[in-house]
């Protein structure tokens, strides 16, 4: 059966579909309880909160599901800003002042820091022992991987390439998730930059498969049955499905966001950093058309997330799409709005469909 795999037996799932998880507000504790609940394992994208919030969080989601769910977090890269002096601040401000000017918001003010610190946040949530933890950005430390594995939290790592994905077999963790390039959202390439590691599903797949000897989730690309099945065709063990339930109801996308997921332009997507300086993958609009010219000149995450947080917030409050980071993947004109539960059991019959089918020809 082709539920029945390393993954689903490792994580205690009944279905080998995992729910990708979201930053920014995208993730909401609904979603990830109602994938949980279907049979796969529902994530929430945790490395925004602070750690009193990541306790709080796996409490809720405690609450809402009886079943495995995991908490995503992003490992810091080197090289990454802490601070920003005045002057280069002005300089970055005045890009965006017409933007903020025209949403009424007032130039930002430095913060204190700019997010939590990556460590108090994973010993947050190595007390709160979610069943599953998933990094994003490079491989956790090692004192990460020992505390998981003494308090019996699977360890779920992402790579962009071969190289990626063996680095995080050796140091231990218990999944891998190979992301093509065809996935929306942020890019997590760790060992060489982005545009050296854009490779696509279809490629990378096999390849970590051949390369690692943990179980191997798909991701990038898939949006249904017949994607969950060419995935498993590859050697993949289980798939990570983004796009497909951003657009679904329990979801925290904005009505912006999700009236772009259902319209043509979703059919068109480009890799940017000018909404975080991280490199990802939406839709586009207005701001990115804006701010493409400028993109070399864009401060590296966190500073350029922090300086474009509060056109965010404001563009999704006012119904302005035209300002809002639209992640999306190259797969996201297959969405449809609808329950997480009913995403779930569409994917679950058009895979079945989709095997029976060819095991017919």
């Amino acid at each position: 059966m082709w539920t029945d795999t390393r993954l689903t037996r490792q994580l205690g799932l009944r279905l080998p579909i995992v729910q990708g998880p979201f930053g920014g507000g995208l993730s909401t504790t609904a979603l990830a309880a109602a994938v949980s609940n279907a049979g796969g394992l529902g994530s929430f994208g945790a490395h925004f909160l602070t750690p009193a919030q990541i306790g709080e969080l796996v409490a809720e989601l405690r609450r809402l599901t009886p079943d495995p769910f995991a908490v995503n977090l992003w490992v810091p890269q080197a090289g990454e800003p802490s601070t920003i002096e005045p002057a280069e601040l002005e300089r970055h401000v005045a890009r965006l002042r017409p933007v903020l000017r025209q949403l009424g918001l007032p130039d930002p003010e430095v913060p204190s820091a700019f997010t939590p610190r990556f460590e108090e946040q994973v010993e947050a949530a190595l007390e709160a022992r979610p069943q599953v933890l998933s990094f994003v950005m490079g491989v956790p430390p090692g004192w990460v991987i020992e505390g998981a594995k003494a308090r019996g939290i699977a360890l779920v790592g992402t790579a962009t390439t071969v190289d990626e994905a063996i680095a995080l077999d050796q140091a231990g963790v218990d999944v891998i998730v190979a992301s093509g390039s065809d996935a929306g959202g942020h890019r997590g390439a760790f060992l060489r930059p982005v545009r050296e590691s854009l490779v696509g599903t279809l490629s990378l797949v096999p390849q970590v498969v051949d390369a690692v000897r943990a179980p191997v989730v798909a991701a990038g690309g898939v949006a249904d049955g017949r994607g969950v099945a060419a995935a498993l065709a590859l050697g993949a063990e289980g798939v990570q499905i983004g796009t497909a339930f951003l657009a679904c109801e329990e979801s925290g996308a904005s009505a912006g966001h999700r009236r772009a997921l259902a319209s043509p332009g979703a059919r068109t997507t480009v890799l940017t950093r000018v909404f975080s300086g991280r490199t990802a993958r939406g839709i586009i609009n207005a701001f990115v058309e804006a701010m493409t010219p400028h993109e070399a000149d864009v401060p590296a995450y966190p500073v350029q997330n922090w300086l474009t947080q509060p056109i965010r917030r404001a563009a999704a409050a006012a119904d302005r799409e035209d300002y809002l980071s639209l992640w999306a993947g190259q797969s996201a004109a297959l969405a449809r709005p609808r329950p997480a539960a009913d995403l779930v059991a569409a994917l679950v019959e058009q895979t079945e469909q989709v095997i029976l089918g060819l095991m017919k020809r």
